[in-house]
């Protein structure tokens, strides 16, 4: 079965990344590029993350998960070696409404975590449902490159015109009009 396309306001999402080699990293990157309410759990942490967990001033414990420490977040990561521990916590949480991701094991997951593209206010994310994340990583840098360093000023003022302009037809329409002439001009096979 395909994954549901969902995005979610990590604003006031706590999040706790269980965890603290490369793999663990690459996660953490990607957490970083829509919150920084994010704790970590692990015995051991790599350099690259704890300059990450020092540059974003995350707080983190040096110890190993128990039951219970999922407690109080919304979101957790389970990004270890031990595949026992990504069940136990995926199992834990089921009596909660924290979604979990297990690295590379799609029984244990309530969302995975897609390939995107992100310039500014843009998101564009890419799955195959875990069937291939070489695919969905290709087809990611392919649109990657397609996509203009220009679009995130344009998403700025067009969000800035959303808050000054009256809701209605013309609004509609002016709107339609510049996002036409960006096309035009960025995209002109469109």
């Amino acid at each position: 079965m395909a994954y549901f396309p969902a995005f979610i306001q990590m604003e006031d999402a706590k999040v706790l990344l269980v965890g603290g080699g490369n793999i663990a990293r690459e996660k953490l990157e990607k957490l970083l590029d829509f919150t920084s309410d994010i704790s970590l759990i692990s015995l051991e942490f790599t350099p690259e993350i704890h300059a990450l967990m020092q540059t974003h001033q995350l707080s983190f414990q040096e110890k190993a998960y128990v039951t219970g420490d999922i407690n109080s977040f919304d979101i957790v990561v389970v990004a270890t070696n031990t595949q026992d521990l990504h069940k136990e916590i995926y199992e834990e949480s089921r009596t909660s409404r924290i979604l979990v991701n297990s690295v590379d094991n799609t029984e244990y997951c309530d969302f995975i975590f897609p390939s995107y593209v992100k310039k500014e206010d843009l998101t564009i994310a890419f799955s195959t449902g875990g069937a291939s994340p070489a695919f969905a990583k290709k087809i990611r840098r392919h649109f990657e490159d397609l996509i203009p360093d220009e679009v995130g000023p344009f998403l700025a003022k067009m969000k800035e015109l959303r808050k000054t302009l009256p809701k209605g037809k013309e609004r509609m329409a002016h709107f339609e009009g510049l996002v036409a002439d960006f096309f035009k001009k960025y995209f002109p096979k469109s």
